[in-house]
């Protein structure tokens, strides 16, 4: 992700030295990549501490320390997504227009069907016919069923709908979808607010994970989005999407050591086995990909 900065690392350590320049070399590939400017403060420390008291000096040790950095920033208690041994299992995503909602969710649900589950998929973008439409398709892709409405409908009504369905067809998961709300209007995020108690009373308790879907492009933008949605929505999970060489996936530092969210799913492409687990190993190694 922090593209061509493994090659300046080794480019500034051929010349055998470890000065100010590399130091500042990092800093400004670290802020490209949206890391908040203290994380990269307190990075950069740790680096000159190891490089001070362990005689770290060689360009694979510079990239082992910068990795443990990262990786020491992600100490979250739950690494998977939350499973009821009560089905349904409901887990509510939301995020803005275009991070990637509909596709995560299509993406899950097939490994959750690969897996035996049955799965309904509540298609509560009632707002675009093209969401519903694209999860449709999901679910013809996924073996998951669907329950939808007609475009405008009530996007709360969608979810009860699904939730009672799932119950009343034995199904394990409820994977629903939410309209991409800007989060810097407050009459869409108080309806989010809505839809999330509708489900709480068609389930008779709160969905078992509201996943925040994140665009890994959106960079320093994505912490306004959490600290929105976590206000109006109880989020208690991350999914960071779209993470590619070319993503600037910084900021979920910062955003998991402000709020404590645990990040959970992450996206590389588009295809359904391209979403995995989070793993912090998995993403330093990403960061620092050459």
């Amino acid at each position: 992700m922090f593209k061509g900065l493994m090659q300046r690392v080794d480019r500034m350590l051929g010349r055998g030295v470890i000065d100010d320049e590399l130091y500042e070399e990092l800093e400004e590939a670290l802020l490209q990549a949206d890391t908040p400017i203290s994380i990269v403060e307190e990075i950069l420390e740790e680096l000159r501490q190891a490089v001070r008291e362990e005689k770290v000096n060689t360009p694979e040790g510079i990239k082992e320390r910068l990795k443990e950095s990262i990786k020491t920033r992600f100490s979250q208690p739950g690494k998977h997504i939350l499973f009821r041994n009560f089905p349904p299992t409901v887990y509510l995503f939301v995020g803005v227009n275009g991070v990637g909602k509909t596709t995560t969710i299509g993406k899950l649900a097939t490994r959750l069907v690969k897996e035996g589950r049955k799965v309904i998929l509540a298609a509560g973008d009632t707002f675009r016919a093209a969401a519903v439409e694209q999860l449709e398709i999901w679910s013809e892709r996924s073996g998951a069923e669907i329950v939808r409405a007609q475009p405008g409908s009530d996007p709360a009504s969608v979810l009860f709908d699904a939730i009672n369905a799932a119950k009343a067809r034995g199904a394990d998961f409820v994977l629903a979808d939410t309209a991409g709300r800007q989060h810097t209007k407050a009459s869409l995020m108080a309806e989010l607010s809505k839809v999330a108690n509708v489900v709480e009373k068609a389930l008779g308790r709160p969905a078992d994970e509201v996943i925040l879907v994140l665009d890994a492009n959106t960079g320093q933008n994505a912490l306004r989005q959490a600290e929105e949605f976590t206000g109006a929505a109880k989020v208690s999970a991350l999914a960071l999407t779209k993470l590619d060489g070319t993503a600037r996936g910084g900021a979920l530092i910062g955003i998991y050591e402000r709020f404590g969210i645990p990040v959970k799913l992450i996206g590389l492409g588009e295809k359904a086995e391209d979403l995995r687990d989070f793993d912090a190993d998995f993403f330093a190694e990403k960061l620092f990909a050459d």
